[in-house]
């Protein structure tokens, strides 16, 4: 392909409103970039481009054919290129409002916009400015700018109207602002979108992609019961064939999960190879808390790539609340000493945590509700409720999401009457009592668990030397 015979093309299109077309003949992922359009001198280009492209559209094409220039030139001039790519976008926004009540050019802005962020990311990587993110930032600008004009055409019919392009703008801006760590941006992205009454009816790839990022957000923010809904709908509805894309979504919403109490089945980690969370699983469902500590230093480099250091840490509350209820059902007594929790952690290699600590943990764990109890300090024990001291970690809610809502093969009727059993069933259910003999039946070649039996044995003889004491000396 020539430079006429392209030029030719670019205008077919717009005469015949193919956006899509006209958006790959524009864009730097289209095959077009590999011919030859640069041939000629710089000055005839722009003069034959004139000639055969209608206004606002030739401004477009006259600088996507300098960001080729700039591309082509050894070495790669990226930033004159982003440069190019930053007029371009000025171009589109000319067309989309000169183009009014019309959206069928929106193609044409969704490729511009990409080439504009990626050309920006490539800067940044090649150290052209001294600070980090100047460039995404200048980028993100032009990206509003278009949004801009979307969000503002509130007067065309809905089949017309360029408010149909706003989430693939916010899209791009999400990934911008995630790659600055300005995250405070998005809010006002998010609330346009939560308002739209598109918000149902864009593409489900553009979907997804939204509800990935706001369930990423939300993540950060510590909303979890939002995060884990925006990024099971990300996970669910994202094609099974897109087996990264799907990778990426898990390796947030497993731990995100993980906090509201639903641990991770080992075949859909090893699917997606990210066995790192089965061993945090495991350690968290034995209250293992070395050993947890042992797994996060182990796979430190995956958690803090991927930015959930901080967030895998708040996972060792469990791993203690875990631990402690080991010690509640062994001593079978709603007043615990204190000293028990100190000598367990020393088990399980936690010995340089001291009373003082121990205290601390305990508070937290009633604050945050997974003990019900509360400390007597005069005392040294903790009293526990005698009823559920230690409530579930929504392990039947789990049990109950996929056996009775997933399943498609049950009827709606069903599912409405399994629903108010198990309704009935969380309003009504009391403490787990469990025997003596069933607790040492489960957990006889459990080390932690005998430690702590050896433990209470010692205790109770204490207990009955001190009361015959006095009664011999009458």
């Amino acid at each position: 392909m020539n430079l006429r015979g392209y030029l030719n093309g670019v205008q077919r299109a717009f005469e015949a409103q193919d956006g899509h077309l006209l958006g790959g003949l524009i864009s730097l992922q289209d095959p077009h970039i590999y011919t030859n359009l640069t041939s000629i001198d710089e000055s005839k280009t722009s003069m034959m481009v004139c000639e055969i492209v209608e206004q606002p559209l030739d401004e477009i094409v006259v600088y996507h054919l300098k960001v080729l220039r700039s591309l082509e030139t050894t070495p790669r001039n990226v930033h004159e290129a982003y440069k190019h790519q930053s007029s371009c976008i000025q171009g589109v926004v000319k067309l989309l409002q000169a183009l009014k009540e019309e959206n069928w050019c929106l193609p044409v802005m969704y490729n511009a916009c990409l080439d504009l962020r990626l050309l920006a990311q490539k800067c940044e990587e090649c150290g052209v400015t001294s600070k980090p993110g100047e460039i995404l930032e200048k980028a993100a600008e032009g990206l509003m700018a278009c949004f801009r004009v979307c969000t503002a055409d509130n007067r065309s019919a809905d089949e017309d109207t360029k408010r149909h392009g706003m989430l693939n703008l916010v899209n791009q801006l999400f990934k911008v602002y995630f790659r600055i760590n300005k995250l405070h941006l998005c809010k006002p992205l998010i609330r346009a979108i939560e308002s739209s009454a598109f918000k149902d009816t864009f593409p489900l790839a553009e979907q997804i992609t939204y509800k990935y990022f706001v369930g990423r957000k939300a993540m950060f923010d510590s909303d979890y019961k939002c995060a884990e809904e925006y990024l099971t709908f990300a996970f669910e509805m994202c094609p099974k064939i897109y087996i990264k894309n799907k990778r990426l979504i898990l390796i947030y919403l497993v731990p995100v999960k993980m906090l509201l109490g639903y641990m991770p089945k080992q075949e859909i980690l090893k699917m997606y190879d990210v066995l790192q969370f089965y061993e945090l699983a495991c350690a968290l469902r034995e209250g293992n808390v070395r050993k947890f500590d042992d797994v996060i230093a182990k796979h430190e480099a995956f958690f803090i790539k991927f930015g959930i250091y901080l967030l895998v840490e708040k996972l060792k509350i469990i791993a203690y609340r875990n631990l402690f209820k080991k010690v509640y059902l062994i001593m079978q007594t709603h007043q615990l000493d204190l000293q028990h929790f100190v000598q367990a952690l020393d088990f399980v290699g936690k010995g340089d945590i001291n009373m003082d600590e121990t205290q601390c943990i305990v508070a937290n764990l009633i604050y945050e509700g997974k003990i019900k109890g509360y400390i007597s300090y005069q005392h040294n024990k903790l009293v526990v409720s005698k009823q559920n001291p230690f409530p579930a970690l929504t392990a039947d809610i789990q049990e109950f999401y996929e056996l009775t809502l997933l399943d498609d093969t049950k009827t709606i009727q069903q599912k409405t009457v399994e629903t108010l059993q198990i309704a009935n069933k969380w309003e009504h259910e009391n403490a787990l009592k469990i025997s003596e003999n069933e607790t040492n039946r489960r957990t006889e070649h459990l080390p932690l668990t005998q430690a702590l039996l050896n433990l209470k044995e010692q205790q109770e003889n204490a207990e009955n030397e001190s009361l015959e004491t006095p009664l011999a000396l009458h």
